[in-house]
């Protein structure tokens, strides 16, 4: 198993769910994060994550399908 994923910086501590899909690229829309959120298809740290305004912090993982990035703080 491959430990690769994309880091994908934020401007702020923290940063909600349902936006950072979008910054990272891993979904297209906004009713689309809220769609695979609802649906149980996006995992934080492993545990699948129902709450489109989850806050992450630095050095959380985010998986979708296939693919995976962490959140990297700025600050």
């Amino acid at each position: 198993m491959s430990d690769s994923y994309d880091s994908v910086p934020i401007r702020d501590e923290s940063i909600r769910l349902g936006q950072f899909l979008k910054l990272a690229n891993l979904i297209e829309s906004g009713a689309e994060a809220k769609e695979v959120i609802a649906d149980g298809l996006v995992s934080v740290n492993d545990e699948i994550e129902v709450r489109r305004g989850r806050q992450l912090r630095d050095g959380d993982v985010v998986k979708i399908g296939g693919m995976t990035a962490r959140v990297r703080s700025q600050h």
